[in-house]
């Protein structure tokens, strides 16, 4: 049986959605003809091409419309319809000296966009040509944007369609609405491109992955269109929003667009599904289909989840890695690294092994159920990737990546001797020390991100989040100075949350920027969802739930009062005016109060408070006798340099160090070379190597104090 899996738009336009991917390698491992088809890309590709903008600037110009911005537009039409091409190829690094040309002035129409070009210079400084081109050339896209959403539909932005429509709807009436009216040009685009597909690969099954609210409505509508035109084919649907929003959906006439909707990991509930296809079962796994006009959930199938290690790797089948589009929304290094360039997507494992946040969905499956991969399967996956496509940088896409594993991982890939480019998402545990953000950092991590939440000791533990500033302080500090950049999720508006607290927080990620510890951050103002803790316990955390946890559609999102009388949403163009200038190294020594149009409480935090958290570095030089030792560096080299000394040379990719040191301990340290190497069969720990310290442990506590160890420590020796 052939099977589509299909990424509605719109999502991200460097790289694929990382679900259909997985589960096609899934399939393929199981015999299936199975295939993914990124619509979401097609679409974007089809709208900035020149063919498009024809048909997009043809359409304006019906509409007559008095929009200023819209007016401008239709008279550098040309412009834009003789440059997308070009720019398009630019970024897909398919003509690099078209650099030369995209920043000269007068060479790409200007749009409102560009006004903020000016700030990032001045913010940044010098940067390269390629990026200031990438920069300038996504100003355009986003131009071109805006000018779809005025005239096209206001529906279409780059990453989503639609996503407020299916923002939790209790009903699914405003999405039908949408479903009965004609086509507006993008999704007549959007189907062009579908059946271009379904023509070429003729499949029985096509399964839509709906991660965002994002995706929904362009999923229906190819849904639609396939029920329309292709009837025997069928639809299932499945993905992050589905797992979160509908799962107690009670509508049957979302079943006029699908034949089945899957929960939680797709492997056996699609598998069961096309098995049953086939006549070969009559068993499924956590799906809801519509049986004589009345909703049927199967879940009587004896296997029901893969353990992650189970896995194959995502089969990249009907994807191009080079027709990914990199875009440069922000100059801010570590904010441009989600669009910026094509990243295969891996989960190293399934579920949050701390899942404790009251904020978080703790309840569903992919939270709750922690499975690990194993790491030399994780670095399978990642070189059958890298043979596949010859791409090299990876996405761990865990809830928060485990730090043992990430050891682990880290290990692997030196054994394997990879050039590979990684980052993920991580708790701020203690267990990240700076040893271990170093070795991370040689195995090619460039960038960790990871939910700070509230910076407030209070309210981190009514989150029950596990960690404390000093600690998420001293995690950052390891990161920072491995050349590991840190973004940090921010959140403001926590039940019970008080304004000083706010503004003490605000505070707080000041220091954290100020002293490099965070590259970027975001601020997420509380959203109270169904699954969560909060919702289960709303009394505890003085609130009152004002929404229907019945509704016949979506059932996440809840609205809620609080009742502290704080209008949270107050905040928030301050608290997002700061972070955006902070990234931007500006107002780093203003008072918070600055960036409040109203009065606000005084900070009571201490002003150097993150500054005294990093200062200590005993644990740096007095680690643990347990840990590990690993060898960073090449084999010591020795010479004879007198009758009982010898000269030791060490090489690393950033040392050169030649020590004249007695025999013996010039030996002893070559014997740790030997034993600490990542490629070694035998662990050497800190406790065994001071007591082959020739003299023993005392001796060694000696020798600890001297530049040698120093150095050795500082540049060579890790300890994990």
């Amino acid at each position: 049986m052939k099977v589509l899996l299909v990424i509605p738009p719109f999502s991200q336009i460097n790289t694929p959605y990382p679900s259909a991917l997985q589960l096609s390698g899934f399939l393929k491992s199981r015999g299936y003809d199975a295939r993914t088809f990124d619509l979401s890309l097609a679409v974007a590709l089809k709208i900035f091409s020149r063919q498009g903008l024809e048909r997009i600037f043809s359409h304006i110009r019906s509409l007559h419309s008095q929009d200023e911005m819209i007016k401008r537009a239709l008279s550098l039409s040309d412009k834009y319809i003789s440059t997308i091409g070009p720019v398009i190829n630019f970024l897909q690094g398919k003509n690099p000296n078209l650099a030369y040309r995209i920043v000269q002035d007068g060479f790409l129409p200007e749009g409102d966009a560009f006004s903020r070009a000016s700030d990032e210079k001045k913010a940044f400084g010098y940067f390269s040509l390629q990026d200031k081109a990438k920069y300038y050339s996504s100003l355009l896209i986003d131009d071109i944007t805006e000018i779809i959403a005025r005239t096209v539909t206001p529906f279409f932005r780059l990453s989503r369609y639609a996503e407020k429509l299916a923002q939790s709807p209790p009903y699914f009436d405003p999405i039908l609405k949408e479903l009965n009216r004609p086509c507006n040009l993008i999704e007549e685009m959007m189907l062009e491109e579908l059946a271009k597909e379904i023509e070429c690969f003729n499949p029985a099954l096509v399964g839509f992955t709906v991660p965002f609210p994002g995706n929904l409505l362009g999923a229906l509508i190819s849904s639609k269109y396939i029920k329309a035109y292709y009837p025997g084919i069928k639809i299932a649907f499945g993905g992050g929003y589905i797992n979160t929003e509908l799962r107690s959906l009670s509508d049957e006439r979302m079943f006029d667009y699908t034949n089945y909707i899957t929960y939680d990991d797709g492997e056996l509930p699609i598998l069961n599904i096309i098995r049953a296809l086939e006549g070969q079962t009559s068993q499924f796994v956590r799906t809801l289909s519509r049986e004589r006009g009345k909703l049927l959930y199967r879940d009587d199938a004896k296997e029901k989840n893969l353990q992650h290690d189970e896995l194959f790797p995502p089969s990249l089948e009907g994807i191009d890695p080079d027709k990914y589009v990199p875009v440069t929304e922000m100059l801010n290094p570590m904010h441009r690294i989600w669009s910026d360039g094509y990243w295969h997507k891996l989960t190293a494992a399934h579920g949050c092994y701390w899942h404790k946040c009251t904020f978080c969905d703790i309840s569903l499956d992919y939270i709750k159920r922690y499975s690990p991969a194993r790491a030399v399967t994780i670095v399978d996956w990642m070189e059958d990737m890298i043979a596949e496509t010859g791409k090299t940088a990876f996405h761990f896409t865990d809830e928060a990546a485990p730090p043992a594993l990430l050891k682990e991982i880290s290990l692997e890939i030196l054994r394997r001797n990879l050039a590979v480019s990684w980052w993920g998402n991580i708790r701020f545990e203690k267990a990240f020390t700076e040893d271990l953000a170093r070795l991370m950092a040689l195995s090619g991590c460039i960038a960790v991100s990871g939910g700070l939440e509230v910076a407030d000791e209070r309210i981190l533990r009514l989150i029950n989040k596990g960690v404390t500033l000093s600690q998420v302080a001293r995690v950052c500090k390891g990161f920072r100075d491995s050349g590991i950049m840190v973004h940090a999720y921010l959140m403001y508006g926590f039940p019970t949350e008080t304004p000083q607290e706010i503004i003490n927080s605000l505070e707080l990620v000041r220091q954290f920027i100020k002293n490099n510890l965070f590259q970027s951050g975001f601020w997420h103002l509380f959203s109270l969802t169904a699954h969560s803790p909060i919702a289960a316990n709303a009394v505890d955390f003085n609130i009152e739930v004002l929404s229907s946890t019945q509704n016949p559609f979506a059932n996440n999102d809840l609205s809620y009062k609080s009742l502290s009388g704080t209008n949270y949403g107050n905040y928030s163009d301050g608290l997002n005016k700061a972070l955006y200038n902070y990234m931007h190294g500006i107002g780093l020594d203003w008072d918070v109060t600055r960036w409040f149009d109203f009065r606000v409480p005084k900070s009571s935090i201490n002003k150097s408070l993150i500054s005294s958290f990093i200062s200590d570095t005993q644990d740096k030089y007095h680690p643990e006798d347990r840990k590990r030792v690993l060898w960073a560096a090449a084999e010591p080299l020795t010479a004879k340099a007198g009758k009982m000394e010898l000269d030791l040379s060490v090489h690393g990719n950033s040392i050169a160090a030649d020590w004249k040191l007695d025999f013996r301990t010039a030996n002893w340290i070559k014997e740790i070379a030997r034993k600490a190497s990542v490629n070694s069969t035998e662990a050497i720990t800190l406790g065994q190597i001071k007591s082959s310290y020739p003299g023993g442990e005392e001796a060694f506590d000696e020798f600890a104090r001297t530049d040698v160890w120093k150095e050795l420590r500082d540049n060579i020796l890790l300890f994990i």
